[in-house]
């Protein structure tokens, strides 16, 4: 199996390391930053061959040109991106395959987000790296892409197996978590999530990673077709697209 280390940057950032042991390939996906890759490269004497890249902004990209001169890696991106990215030598486009050793990534093309927002689909091991798409309990903002597109984008992960562990970018599950509950406050998956989602960060722990299986039992953005959360956002007999977009309207205003 990978081994999967999982750093903190920024104010709420992961990046992770993957590496593959047999091999001794190391990857590493979205690097806001540098520094804490190379430390961690340091401790525990891995060479990074890859850098796996979701999409151009700054906070996933920002250790990209440091990483690169340090190491000599191989920079891996959307090809819709390629203007937007530095550094970038593998250009892939949905359904390429990534490798790390022998553990091979499929790219799922999930734009919404931004145009050209890419995901690692590590199908064997079942891993979900997939950047600012969908996080725990919640999805990306709509930065360059429309509400379809994001629904459209989701719809395709919502089809992996339920056991896939979903490894997103960012810690957002308190507030995601909060959200959600204003739209199925009767949900006691949701209330247990919200739960562990709290103690892990009264003990400084991250929340990342869920798994699908969670995701579609406590996370609106995959429950459009739910009655209640339906319900919560006057979607009531309205397309499957239609009630999405409603609920990230209303996530767009939430403020807790």
């Amino acid at each position: 199996m990978l081994t999967i280390i999982q750093l903190h940057a920024l104010t709420d950032n992961y990046i992770y390391l993957l590496h593959d042991g047999e091999s001794g390939q190391t990857a590493v996906v979205d690097p806001a930053i540098a520094p804490p890759v190379l430390a961690a490269l340091s401790k525990y004497g891995w060479q990074l061959s890859h850098i796996l890249i979701t999409h151009h902004h700054s906070d996933h990209t920002g250790g990209i040109a440091a990483l690169k001169a340090k190491t000599g890696c191989t920079v891996v991106a959307a090809a819709s991106d390629l203007h937007r990215i530095p550094n970038v030598d593998l250009d892939v486009v949905e359904h390429d395959v990534v490798a790390i050793g022998q553990h091979k990534a499929q790219v799922i093309a999930t734009p919404g987000h931004t145009s050209g927002h890419i995901v690692y689909y590590f199908a064997d091991d079942g891993l979900l790296f997939c950047g600012d798409t969908l996080f725990v309990m919640g999805c990306g903002r709509l930065f360059e892409g429309t509400a379809g597109q994001l629904w459209a984008s989701l719809q395709k992960l919502k089809c992996l197996p339920p056991e896939t562990r979903i490894y997103c970018s960012h810690e957002y599950s308190q507030s995601n978590g909060r959200f959600a509950l204003t739209l199925e406050p009767d949900n006691r998956a949701l209330q247990e999530k919200m739960r562990q989602v709290n103690q892990c960060r009264a003990n400084g722990q991250a929340t990342v990673p869920s798994t699908l299986a969670e995701e579609l039992a406590t996370n609106p953005f995959l429950r459009e077709d739910n009655q209640a959360v339906q319900q919560s956002c006057a979607g009531i007999g309205k397309p499957a697209a239609e009630v999405f977009a409603a609920i990230r309207h209303l996530k767009d205003q939430f403020s807790g």
